[in-house]
């Protein structure tokens, strides 16, 4: 590895703090009169897809995509594993229009939080789980029924590579009673941008898109059964990705 890489990341954090700020501020003045599709497009999908490159030509994060065939027609519910930030802006590039769950507190980031708001996002309160999951259910099926996809990290949280964690049953329930499927997507992201520091390694980012998934039941088991069956079928691919994505020295 180069001894300009540490610089290299640097100029990777500086571009990407400075593309955001900018865009937001375009965003904050153009997006507001744009039909909600137009407006994901212009405000989420060019930056994330900025992001990505930068990712790519400063520090290498190259991506390759396996099981894009799996997508189905109509948005559904993602189930995606979280290792890192770089799903994020994978995620939100891939799929259009896409809306997160995330945590409300991230919409009173100056500018940032502003620009956020106009893409009907499901900002929750981590401290108040009962209030979150009725909120993810209602909103989740009312982005549904708008035609969005839903995202959904259902671990709650970015979790170190070789760490499994218990997947929460917001997003299998939100499929089961939209009636649709989940759609579960794995990856080795954190291997390449770990969850803390700074530090980055080049290479291949492996994303895999499983097959949708239907609840095979009605009611509380059929959640429990499809959320048990995605978690399973994720951290099976994680485990194989992460052992071929090991460095050989």
């Amino acid at each position: 590895m180069s001894l300009l890489f540490p610089l290299r990341i640097v100029l990777f954090y500086f571009l990407l703090a400075f593309t955001a700020f900018v865009w937001c501020l375009v965003s904050l003045v153009f997006a507001p009169f744009m039909a909600f599709r137009a407006r994901y497009r212009f405000v989420v999908q060019n930056w994330c897809r900025c992001a990505i490159w930068l990712g790519k030509t400063l520090v290498g994060l190259r991506y390759e995509v396996h099981g894009a065939e799996n997508v189905p027609a109509r948005p559904c519910v993602i189930l995606a594993k979280h290792q890192s930030t770089w799903e994020t802006f994978f995620l939100s590039a891939y799929f259009e229009p896409l809306t997160q769950v995330l945590k409300r507190e991230l919409l009173r980031v100056p500018f940032f939080g502003w620009a956020i708001m106009l893409l009907k996002p499901i900002a929750i309160d981590r401290d108040n789980p009962k209030a979150a999951l009725r909120q993810v259910a209602k909103q989740g099926h009312e982005r549904l029924e708008q035609g969005a996809w839903v995202l959904i990290f259902p671990e709650g949280t970015r979790v170190p590579v070789g760490q499994p964690a218990k997947f929460s049953r917001s997003g299998a329930a939100l499929a089961v009673n939209a009636g649709l499927p989940v759609l579960p997507i794995a990856h080795n992201a954190g291997m390449f941008w770990p969850k803390a520091g700074w530090g980055k390694r080049p290479g291949t980012i492996q994303v895999v898109i499983g097959p949708p998934m239907m609840a095979e039941s009605e009611g509380p088991r059929a959640v429990a059964e499809l959320n048990q069956r995605a978690e399973d079928w994720v951290n099976a691919q994680v485990s194989q990705l992460e052992v071929q994505g090991r460095p050989t020295h």
